[in-house]
């Protein structure tokens, strides 16, 4: 896994610091992003293998917009990042606009970055469909 590529994109320094840890040093080659314009540029470059992407975010491109950039990037170049959304937003609509953006998996705040840790390490054998995780499980 030391290979493998993350991009953490969330506005919140504290928050991307506190991934850093959960996820340890050296396991990836981490990237960091703060709003969603710089967050593609790298995605476009350094092509993660892992996008941990917050839902809301300033700048005026969420992280729905963001995601669906991103897998318009994969089609155009074969390219498959695994898209984590990560986010407050638990509502119906807002799970099927990371459905429809075509986000791996949606991961409703707060999470245990324990649990976050195993989902990526595992990330190979989530299925095809996305997964939405809740609070407290």
């Amino acid at each position: 896994m030391m290979n493998q590529k993350l991009l953490i994109v969330d506005d919140q320094d504290d928050l991307r610091r506190m991934l850093r840890i959960a996820l340890g040093y050296g396991k990836y080659v981490m990237f960091e992003a703060e709003n969603g314009a710089i967050a593609l540029d790298i995605a476009a470059r350094e092509r993660p293998d892992v996008i941990l992407l917050d839902v809301m975010m300033p700048g005026g491109m969420d992280g729905f917009e963001v995601c669906r950039r991103i897998r318009q990037l994969a089609g155009s170049v074969e390219y498959t990042p695994y898209v984590a959304l990560l986010t407050a937003r638990q509502q119906t609509a807002d799970i099927e606009a990371g459905r429809a953006a075509g986000a791996d998996i949606y991961i409703i705040k707060p999470y245990s970055p324990m649990r976050l840790v195993e989902i990526i390490e595992s990330r190979t054998n989530i299925a095809t469909t996305m997964s939405v995780v809740r609070p407290g499980r």
